[in-house]
C-alpha cells in the first residue's frame, strides 16, 4: 500500500512542476530536495526507532508523510510544492522500519525469505501505482487527486498500525527476553521467534551485536512476571522520554554504527546502486537511439522487467536455502551476475539481447539486496536493526544524488555510456567482495564487527 500511494505520484511529480512555471534547472533543484533530505534523515530516523521503538516511529513516519502528500494536493506554487515535500523527505522512511521490524520478529534463518515477499510486496505496489496515478491524471486535476489519494492511503496505514495486536506480541517477547533487560514496546528489539538473543548474546550465530551496556535504556526493566500493556509500555518508552535522552541514544547508536567495520558492505552497497541506477538511467532514450523502440514499448519491457523482480522476491528463500545460507557467496555471485547482466545490455546488438538482460536482471538484483540488508544485519546486530537499515538508506541516498551526474557525463560519449560505466562499477564491488569475504570469520558467513 505505501509504494501503491507513492509510486502513483513519482511519475508526475516533474511535470506538475513544469506545470507550475519552473524551469528546467529549477525544476532539477527541486526535484534534488526529497533525496537529500533522506540522505541525512535515513539513518537519524533508522536509530530512532531503535530507541523509541518501531510502533511509535512508525506511526509518526506514515503520519507526517501522510501530511506531507496532503500539502502536496495543495500544491498550487513552487514554494508550496518545496514546502510539502519537506515532511516527506525527513519522515518517509516507514519502508525501512517496517524492514527493521521484521527482522526483529523472525529468527535469522528464516530473515532471507521474509525480507523476499516483502520486497516482492513492495513490487506489486510500485508496479500497479502508476497504472492508477497514469489514469486519474488523464482527468482535470488529475495530480491533486491522486496526492490526496496517496495521503489517505498513508492515513490508513497508520490505523493499520495502530490496531496491529502488539500487546499479545509484547508478552511473548517479553517471556523471550527476560535476562536481556530490554524493555522497548514489542516487537521492537532482540528476541526472535527461536529466542536468539537472551543474556545479551546472540545463540547459533557467530557474530557480535551491539553490546547491551553500550544501549541506553529508555525504560525501566518490566516488572518480572508481570509485564506492562503495549499502551502504557509505549507511552512510558516513547512518549514520556525526555528529547534530549532521544537524540543522545540515537547519536550514540550512529557512532556505533559509523566507527563500526563495515565499511566494505556499505561500499559494495553504494557501487552496486549506483551502477543499477546508471542502467536504468537512459533506459527509454537509449532504446529509441540504439533500436528506434518508441517509449511505450519501452514501458511495456520496463513493466515486464519489474514484474519479474516481484516475483523474484519469492526466490530468495529457495535460493539461499540452495547456498546453504552463505550470505557473502550468494552476494558475490549476484553482483558478479548482475556485472555480467549490464555488460550485455551494453553492447546487446540486438532488442532480443536486451530482453534477456533484463530478465535475469530483475531477478540478480532483487536477490543482491536482499543478501546486502541480511549480511548488514548480521554483522552489525539486531540490537541496532533500525540504525543499520537506515545507513544503508543513507548511503543508497548518496547514489541517487551521484548517479544522475555520473550518467549525464557518460552520455556525452555514448547512449551506452552509463550502462557501461555500471559495468565498472558492478566489476568494483565485485572485486572487493572477492577480497573482503575470506577475512570474515565464521567461514564466510559472519563478521565480528566492532558493533
Amino acid at each position: 500500500m505505501d509504494l501503491f500511494g507513492v509510486s502513483m505520484i513519482i511519475p508526475l511529480l516533474s511535470h506538475h512542476v513544469k506545470h507550475l512555471g519552473a524551469s528546467p534547472t529549477v525544476a532539477g533543484i527541486v526535484g534534488s530536495t526529497y533525496g537529500i533530505l533522506q540522505l541525512f534523515s535515513s539513518t537519524i530516523v533508522g536509530g530512532w526507532s531503535d530507541v523509541v521503538g518501531r510502533r511509535y516511529s512508525l506511526l509518526t513516519c506514515l503520519l507526517l508523510s501522510s501530511l506531507g502528500y496532503g500539502l502536496l494536493g495543495l500544491s498550487s506554487s513552487i514554494t508550496l510544492f518545496v514546502i510539502a515535500r519537506i515532511p516527506v523527505g525527513l519522515f518517509k522512511h516507514s519502508l525501512s522500519i517496517c524492514r527493521a521490524l521484521l527482522s526483529d520478529l523472525v529468527s535469522e534463518t528464516e530473515r532471507p525469505l521474509v525480507m523476499g515477499h516483502f520486497n516482492a510486496a513492495s513490487s506489486v505496489g510500485f508496479i500497479l501505482g502508476p497504472v492508477v496515478g497514469g489514469y486519474l491524471a488523464e482527468h482535470e486535476g488529475g495530480f491533486y487527486t491522486s496526492s490526496f489519494t496517496c495521503a489517505a492511503i498513508f492515513l490508513l496505514n497508520a490505523g493499520l498500525v495502530w490496531m496491529l495486536p502488539w500487546s499479545e506480541a509484547l508478552v511473548k517477547r517479553t517471556d523471550a527476553n527476560s535476562n536481556s533487560h530490554i524493555c522497548e514496546i514489542c516487537p521492537d528489539h532482540n528476541a526472535t521467534k527461536n529466542g536468539a538473543y537472551q543474556n545479551g548474546s546472540s545463540q547459533g550465530n557467530n557474530h557480535h551485536s551491539v553490546p547491551k551496556e553500550e544501549l541506553p535504556e529508555p525504560g525501566a526493566s518490566p516488572t518480572p512476571g508481570k509485564p506492562p500493556s503495549a499502551l502504557t509500555r509505549w507511552r512510558h518508552v516513547s512518549l514520556l522520554q525526555p528529547a534530549w535522552r532521544q537524540l543522545a541514544s540515537v547519536v550514540s547508536r550512529i557512532r556505533l554504527v559509523a566507527t563500526s567495520d563495515m565499511w566494505d558492505l556499505f561500499l559494495v552497497r553504494l557501487l552496486m546502486a549506483i551502477g543499477i541506477m546508471l542502467y536504468y538511467s537512459n533506459f527509454t532514450l537509449a532504446m529509441e537511439e540504439r533500436f528506434s523502440i518508441k517509449p511505450k514499448v519501452t514501458g511495456y519491457l520496463i513493466s515486464y522487467s519489474s514484474t519479474l523482480g516481484a516475483l523474484a522476491g519469492c526466490l530468495v528463500g529457495p535460493v539461499t536455502a540452495l547456498y546453504g545460507k552463505d550470505m557473502p557467496a550468494l552476494l558475490l555471485h549476484s553482483t558478479v551476475l548482475t556485472c555480467g547482466l549490464i555488460f550485455l545490455y551494453a553492447a546487446a546488438p540486438s532488442v532480443g539481447q536486451v530482453v534477456v538482460s533484463s530478465t535475469f536482471f530483475a531477478i540478480s538484483t532483487t536477490i543482491g539486496r536482499t543478501c546486502i540488508t541480511d549480511l548488514e544485519l548480521q554483522r552489525g546486530g539486531l540490537q541496532a536493526s533500525g540504525t543499520l537499515i537506515g545507513a544503508g538508506q543513507s548511503v543508497t541516498a548518496v547514489g541517487r544524488i551521484l548517479a544522475p551526474l555520473l550518467s549525464g557525463l557518460a552520455q556525452e560519449v555514448s547512449p551506452c555510456g552509463p550502462p557501461s560505466l555500471g559495468v565498472l562499477l558492478a566489476l568494483s564491488a565485485a572485486i572487493l567482495l572477492m577480497f573482503r569475504i575470506p577475512k570474515w570469520s565464521g567461514r564466510g558467513k559472519t563478521k565480528t564487527a566492532k558493533l
